[in-house]
């Protein structure tokens, strides 16, 4: 495993440790030898200014004693230029990003269909031309939420091999149809794979994947159902065909079982959200390499509460 000097070696980082509560443009000139305000503001500007592994560049950032600030040479003059996904959090080592429902996690192999990945490659390219981004794991075309990347293939690997001992809650929150009776309940099945990627869902064990999905009703209104749903296995399709089995279909989500009853029958296929009402709105792990709890949430989509005012 590649430890966390190693890296800031390989990547020419300077690293300062703070000694007392500052604000970190004056901190940067009063560190570092010889440093004009201007450089000072460049460094920021450029987002070269690590703040405890996380890119800062407010001038009035608070600093506490004992946080780590590092200057790296790589400057990163570029925002990711795409209204499709949203940075939420980048350090040296990864990134996590919200990504809009319709657009893939990643791209098939030798299509040109722009990704999420595709996306955040083009961006670290520009951070240094031999970086790219590396899947940590994934969300459904039509699902929308938080996902994680790594910035380097060990980062991914250590993920990959230890993913339930450093991720410690992901959630999600669905409008399904109809009034779901229990405020509390567990879906279990075991999963399959069949015809045309529909994944099929058996209650005893078929020999497929074991799938534990806890739920919890929030609200009911017109029809409809607001459930959290946290996630104890993380098997393909596994929230879609649960909320499936229970008989309580995602909105929108025609492939398992949805089926829209205000639409007329030539728009039988019409979601009345335009879209899949499933979002992945939490997320929070130990980082792979400081060990930190970190942890992340976006707000609920519009869509959602519109269906149920």
């Amino acid at each position: 495993m590649s430890s966390y000097s190693d890296y800031k070696r390989a990547n020419h980082y300077t690293t300062y440790v703070v000694k007392e509560p500052a604000e970190l443009l004056q901190f940067l000139l009063t560190t570092i030898a010889g440093i004009s305000r201007t450089k000072a503001k460049e460094y920021l500007s450029q987002r070269m200014v690590y703040v405890n592994n996380q890119i800062v560049t407010q001038f009035n950032h608070p600093l506490q004693k004992g946080q780590i600030v590092q200057v790296s040479q790589n400057r990163h003059k570029r925002t990711v230029a795409s209204d499709k996904i949203r940075v939420v959090y980048e350090d040296a080592f990864l990134l996590v990003i919200e990504k809009k429902e319709g657009v893939l996690t990643n791209s098939m192999e030798g299509s040109r269909q722009e990704s999420a990945k595709t996306i955040l490659d083009d961006y670290v390219k520009h951070q240094n031309k031999t970086f790219a981004v590396h899947t940590v794991h994934r969300l459904d075309k039509g699902t929308s939420g938080l996902l994680i990347f790594a910035k380097r293939r060990d980062i991914q690997r250590i993920f990959m091999d230890n993913w339930h001992d450093l991720v410690l809650d992901r959630r999600y929150v669905a409008v399904v149809q109809g009034n779901v009776q229990q405020d509390t309940g567990t879906v279990e099945s075991w999963l399959t794979e069949g015809n045309r990627c529909v994944t099929q869902s058996s209650p005893v064990d078929n020999g497929g994947k074991y799938a534990v999905t806890h739920y919890k009703t929030l609200q009911r209104k017109n029809g409809y159902s607001l459930i959290e749903l946290k996630l104890e296995t993380g098997r393909k399709n596994q929230i879609r065909v649960h909320m499936q089995d229970i008989g309580h279909p995602i909105v929108g989500d025609f492939k398992y079982g949805y089926k829209n009853p205000d639409a007329e029958q030539n728009a039988a296929h019409t979601s009345p959200a335009k879209r899949i009402c499933l979002h992945a709105f939490t997320i929070a792990f130990r980082h792979p390499i400081t060990g930190e709890f970190l942890k992340f949430e976006t707000p609920y989509p519009s869509a959602f509460k519109q269906l149920l005012r």
